[in-house]
């Protein structure tokens, strides 16, 4: 199958998957916004400008994890709270970035769509990673999650660019969903999520 056919049947398979995931989900979508709304207050959603395919941006929806920065809820870790870190050690989270999906701002599988900010710092061969639509998971999140750095990450996210297929996209949802039950890789050693991208050093 070449890879122009791979893709359309990809998207085929996002929008099918995508589509069915927002209804079977739903009931659960709506107890974690009351969840969130009780916990953490408005917005329920975390709407923020993403890179996309070709850095082009777009608006990533997830549900919020943090509250808002006070004089006693400074640092990421303070702000995360317990509920939000059982959203993200479960990915429920994600669950609006569904809606991504099937807007084709996003593919099921990809490479996470970081920071605008993070653009200019990539070195050429890892600004390659913007050459397929960013993903819900990937191959850098099966990889190790936030476990692993930041250079790790984007040359299995540039890898995945040069031998993306069906089979291993169907072959990295299997061993995200096995992380997910895991919970592993979730935060970084020493951080509550991830620390900044700063650019590689030459």
């Amino acid at each position: 199958m070449n890879q122009r056919r791979s893709d359309a049947v990809k998207r085929c398979l996002d929008v099918a998957v995508a589509g069915v995931g927002l209804v079977v989900s739903l009931p659960l979508q709506v107890g974690v916004a009351a969840v969130v709304r009780s916990k953490l207050g408005s917005p329920v959603l975390f709407k923020q400008q993403r890179p996309g395919l070709h850095g082009e941006p777009f608006t990533l929806l997830k549900f919020r994890t943090m509250r808002e920065p006070d004089a006693t809820h400074v640092t990421d870790e303070e702000r995360l709270g317990r509920v939000g870190k059982i959203l993200r050690a479960t990915s429920l989270d994600e669950l609006p970035s569904l809606i991504n999906v099937l807007r084709g701002d996003m593919s099921l599988v990809g490479p996470r769509p970081l920071l605008m900010s993070y653009l200019p710092l990539y070195s050429p061969e890892q600004a390659r990673r913007h050459e397929v639509r960013p993903g819900i998971t990937g191959l850098a999140q099966v990889s190790g999650r936030n476990a692993i750095s930041w250079e790790e990450k984007f040359a299995r996210d540039v890898e995945y660019v040069d031998s993306r297929s069906l089979a291993l996209d169907l072959r990295i949802l299997a061993a995200t969903l096995a992380k997910v039950i895991k919970r592993d890789g979730i935060s970084a050693q020493g951080s509550a999520t991830m620390p900044a991208f700063e650019g590689t050093p030459s």
